[in-house]
C-alpha cells in the first residue's frame, strides 16, 4: 500500500499478482500518511458484489496503520478482486489470479438487491487477467497512470 505524502494519490503496488494455490500474500502499509484496508469484494463484506471465486472465503484486514501488515492464504483457483474501503473511490483496487483459471471464468461481479455497485474508477483500475498471468506481477506507476 502506497500513497503520496500529501495524500493526493493512493495505490496498491503491485496491483496485479499471479500466485499458485496455497500461497500466502502479504500487504504492508508503506503509506506514512494514511490508513488502508485490504478487503475482498464479497456480499458478506459491506454489501459489495462477489468478485472472488464463489467457494473462496472473503477477507477484510480492517484498518492498517502505517507499517502494519496483513496476510491471506488463497487456496481456490480463480480471480480475486480487492479494494481499500476508504479509498475505493480513488481507484485503490487490486487483483490476484490464483493458478490458471479456466478461460471461460470471468470475474462475476454478481450484483443483486442491496448490493452496492463498484464505482467506475474502481472497475477501470483492475489489470487484465491475461497480463497478470503473463507478467506474474503488474505494478502501477506511482502517478496512477
Amino acid at each position: 500500500m502506497r500513497g503520496r505524502a500529501n495524500g493526493s494519490h493512493v495505490w496498491f503496488d503491485p496491483y496485479g499478482v499471479h500466485v499458485e494455490p496455497g500461497q500466502t500474500i502479504r500487504w504492508t502499509n508503506r503509506d506514512p500518511g494514511n490508513s488502508h484496508t485490504v478487503t475482498a469484494y464479497h456480499p458478506k463484506l459491506f454489501e459489495r458484489p462477489l468478485r472472488i471465486p464463489e467457494a473462496a472465503e472473503p477477507w477484510n484486514s480492517d484498518y492498517l496503520l502505517p507499517g502494519e501488515m496483513f496476510s491471506v492464504t488463497l487456496t481456490k483457483v480463480g480471480v480475486y478482486d480487492y479494494y481499500c474501503v476508504p479509498h475505493e473511490h480513488a481507484g485503490m483496487v487490486g487483483r490476484i489470479v490464483v493458478g490458471l483459471p479456466p478461460a471461460t471464468e470471468t470475474v462475476s461481479g454478481k450484483t443483486g438487491p442491496g448490493l452496492i455497485p463498484l464505482p467506475q474508477v474502481a472497475l477501470d483500475g483492475f489489470p487484465p487477467v491475461e497480463e497478470i498471468i503473463a507478467k506474474g506481477i503488474v505494478r502501477r506507476p506511482p502517478t496512477g497512470s
